[in-house]
């Protein structure tokens, strides 16, 4: 496969201001997706929506946190000391496969490779070097990547959440374009794909609770409480989704982004428990955003939800470390997940970016998030062993209603 390319191909049309729209910003659902789209239940009033009003940021909200982002005492923090230690997967050893039949490996932010029952399935993989649709401008990666994308080897599905740029990467589709395997997105994300070469033939898009057969696994679209779009005019035109992924022996879960809603529980009545759920703990913003990313009370919360109550299965915080996206300090999602999964009983596994884990075996708990966090001006040193410290974590969390 080849690398991520940042060149621009030739627009998907031959207007004057389709010259001037860049091909990151994708393609507008038409034909027979769109007539789709529009049949589908998540699809009013012109748009996709979720189950229960939501907020994102306001307008009259972008100063107050452009004020909030740049705080001298909080802008700092907002980036690791020195880049994450980035650790080679185990899946590229030879004869590495996993001997539990599940293996795990985080590849930063919300990409991850499941192997899972003799299959391998890539989420929301992003290779390129910013989460932006050009190449010169926006958040830019704080660790290289793990893994080049040829050492991946043989996938079997290639899953998206949903279309934003820290999720859905057009140089990296552009570089698995050519791959032998398929692709898997919520309804209106395959416009994207093939105006970016993919096969139209590897598309496969579903609705919430629709499913499909890769192998012996059934990947199911899932509900989430997001929303979409890569640019002014494409804003509810795709739909967002977590993800169900359900072999003959293990079941794992992928949140994409997604604020706290009760819905997880149905999730988890009628396709859990699961062995391991990749839950979206950080970028989150109580204050500007706080339907629409979970805290990690909230994703902790989500969890459990989805194992009926129960702690069960392992608990891998994604979103976190590899882009900065949220005011808050960039490795307050990790000391806030591991004081959440404590008090909730619920196992958690922090590895560095690129590191493999089996969740029926040792775990990777090593707080080496910790050497690279800078400290708050009112605390020398990094936080302890016990997640002291002062963390903007420790502000009383939202209440979630059920």
């Amino acid at each position: 496969m080849a690398e991520p390319s940042t060149r621009d191909e030739k627009p998907y049309r031959r207007s004057p201001l389709n010259r001037l729209r860049p091909a990151s910003f994708g393609a507008e659902p038409s034909g027979e997706r769109l007539t789709r789209i529009r049949s589908s239940p998540q699809f009013r009033d012109g748009a996709f929506r979720n189950e229960r009003p939501t907020r994102t940021l306001r307008a009259r909200e972008a100063l107050p946190l452009l004020r909030e982002s740049f705080r001298r005492d909080l802008w700092a923090r907002r980036t690791p000391a020195a880049p994450p230690p980035v650790v080679r997967p185990a899946l590229v050893e030879p004869g590495g496969e996993p001997a539990s039949g599940l293996r795990i490996t985080w590849l930063g932010h919300a990409t991850a490779l499941a192997e899972i029952d003799g299959h391998r399935v890539l989420f929301d993989p992003v290779w390129g070097e910013r989460c932006s649709p050009f190449g010169f401008v926006g958040p830019r990666r704080l660790h290289p990547t793990p893994l080049s994308l040829a050492e991946l080897g043989r996938l079997d599905a290639v899953v998206v959440s949903h279309d934003h740029y820290d999720h859905l990467d057009m140089p990296t589709m552009r570089a698995l374009a050519g791959a032998d395997t398929v692709f898997v997105v919520p309804l209106g994300v395959g416009a994207h794909l093939e105006h970016w070469s993919v096969p139209a033939e590897k598309v496969v898009e579903l609705d919430w609770h629709e499913s499909t057969r890769v192998g012996e696994l059934t990947l199911t679209a899932t509900p989430g409480q997001h929303f979409c779009g890569r640019g002014l005019r494409n804003q509810g035109a795709t739909l967002w989704a977590s993800w169900a992924v359900v072999g003959p022996r293990h079941r794992v879960f992928h949140s994409g982004d997604t604020g706290y809603f009760p819905g997880f529980a149905d999730i988890g009545a009628a396709l859990g428990p699961f062995d391991v759920t990749m839950m979206q703990m950080g970028a989150y913003s109580p204050e500007f955003w706080p339907d629409v990313h979970m805290t990690p009370d909230e994703g902790v919360r989500a969890h459990l939800d989805l194992s009926g109550g129960t702690p069960r299965g392992v608990l891998l915080p994604i979103h976190w470390a590899t882009f900065n996206l949220a005011p808050h300090p960039w490795e307050e999602p990790a000391e806030w997940s591991v004081r959440a999964a404590r008090a909730a009983g619920v196992q958690v596994a922090l590895p560095r970016p690129g590191e493999s884990f089996e969740p029926s075996r040792d775990l990777p708990v090593h707080p080496w998030w910790r050497a690279l966090a800078k400290p708050a001006p009112e605390a020398a040193g990094a936080p302890g062993p016990e997640g002291g410290g002062t963390l903007a974590a420790e502000r009383a969390p939202r209440p979630v209603e059920h």
